[in-house]
């Protein structure tokens, strides 16, 4: 990744990050509406994974805005590559995934992430709702969870960027809820063939409750 920081207190320290990180406060908490319905339990310090449903490409900056800590996001590789905005995903540390199977690069850099003490962002569906019903959840935060022995953090967010095309969602005005939800805890034993399913809904299970209450709280808005 270059020159990039190498841990989660330089990527926050970072006088670039923060100037965009206040820019984007703005831009979702004031112009696209974001309600923060349970606030985000992620500390001052030490790794962590959160894992959010994915309803549109304006995700990673309505969870930014609600989250402490600088967030580095595993993205698929065609988003990483974009020219124009490429730059802004090195400067704070975002991973590049190849969808098509098993990426064991982006496996080890998410890990040296979390060793180094830094926020991970992953979406687990592996792409963007449709339909406005949780999809299942890929296994690898199962995996990344249980050998870092990182904190797993759900969140849910809903709002009207929903369906929007990628252009959409970002310029015109919308309305959004979040709602983050206490750590899950996973040890080795998780990753055991027999134990993975089970470790995977009560992580699934975390998120869906806090979309009913995403969906409450956005109708009162």
């Amino acid at each position: 990744m270059g020159n990039l920081p190498a841990n989660a207190k330089r990527y926050d320290s970072d006088p670039i990050i923060r100037f965009m990180r206040g820019l984007n406060f703005g831009f979702a908490r004031l112009y696209h509406r974001v309600r923060v319905l349970k606030a985000c339990p992620i500390p001052k310090d030490g790794p962590g994974i959160l894992i959010c449903n994915h309803t549109s490409s304006l995700d990673p900056c309505l969870l930014q805005s609600a989250c402490p800590r600088i967030i580095r996001w595993m993205i698929a590789r065609e988003y990483y590559e974009q020219r124009g905005i490429k730059w802004l995903f090195d400067r704070i540390g975002a991973i590049p995934v190849e969808r098509n199977g098993s990426d064991l690069a982006a496996t080890r850099q998410a890990l040296a992430a979390l060793e180094a003490g830094n926020i991970l962002g992953i979406f687990p569906e592996g792409k963007i709702e449709t339909e406005g019903a949780l999809l299942s959840f890929q296994s690898g935060i199962v995996l990344l969870a249980a050998k870092s022995g990182a904190p797993v953090y759900p969140a849910c967010l809903e709002g009207t960027q929903r369906g929007r095309g990628m252009m959409a969602a970002c310029f015109f005005r919308n309305r959004a809820a979040i709602a983050f939800g206490e750590p899950i805890i996973l040890d080795r034993s998780a990753v055991a063939r027999a134990n993975i399913q089970g470790s995977l809904n009560g992580i699934h299970n975390a998120v869906e409750n806090l979309h009913e209450m995403c969906i409450a709280g956005l109708k009162k808005q």
